[in-house]
């Protein structure tokens, strides 16, 4: 379960945009912020999966069909803001204006709450990791989903901290930026298409 949250983790997504964009325009404490607000986006995800969140996606399923539609057109979107002529990497800085600590940490929860990657690991991939024959399986489903807040908030964290100095590293050397920007763009479209595959499949159980 670790390594499958490890590889979602450093997969480009909705969560990692904001939170580098924020920590290379704001600084390392604005990303925190942001960082808290998608923990907390984490935990209303645990909770809400392990308390009949899926029974709700399966009695109305046009819910959870739309709701991985929307995010593969955005991580589509996110892929040709990056690839397109002019485009910009990851970790090269925007002008953004400079938000409350409150209004990043609202945004950080947001993001992650809207974030089709963590709709489909607590909905699709985390039930594949509980076994009946364990016990509870509520408790393995709270289990399970503090191990991927701790390995997600972790790789994240990660890249908060670093992001400033990788952006400086890009900015200084112009090949490894355009590098940069065609790998990430390529990971969000991979993404996009894959949820895009997966968009017909209704939830269950």
């Amino acid at each position: 379960m670790a390594l499958v949250e490890l590889g979602l983790a450093l997969t480009p997504g909705p969560n990692m945009v904001y939170l580098v964009s924020r920590s290379v325009s704001q600084g390392r404490a604005a990303g925190l912020v942001s960082l808290i607000g998608t923990a907390v986006g984490f935990v209303v995800y645990m909770a809400s999966a392990n308390l009949g969140l899926a029974v709700v996606f399966i009695a109305v399923p046009w819910l959870y069909i739309g709701l991985k539609a929307v995010g593969a057109a955005y991580l589509a979107f996110l892929a040709w803001q990056t690839l397109r002529p002019g485009g910009r990497g990851l970790f090269e800085p925007r002008s953004l204006q400079r938000d409350s600590h409150w209004r990043l940490f609202r945004m950080g929860l947001i993001t992650n709450l809207l974030n089709p990657k963590v709709a489909i690991l607590y909905l699709a991939l985390i039930p594949q990791f509980i076994d009946p024959a364990r016990g509870h399986t509520t408790a393995q489903g709270f289990a399970l989903g503090a191990v991927q807040i701790a390995v997600g908030l972790t790789v994240n964290g990660l890249i908060v901290l670093a992001a400033g100095s990788v952006a400086a590293l890009l900015k200084s050397r112009p090949a490894w930026a355009k590098w940069q920007r065609w790998a990430t763009g390529s990971l969000l479209g991979v993404v996009a298409i894959a949820l895009a595959r997966e968009v017909p499949a209704r939830a269950r159980v």
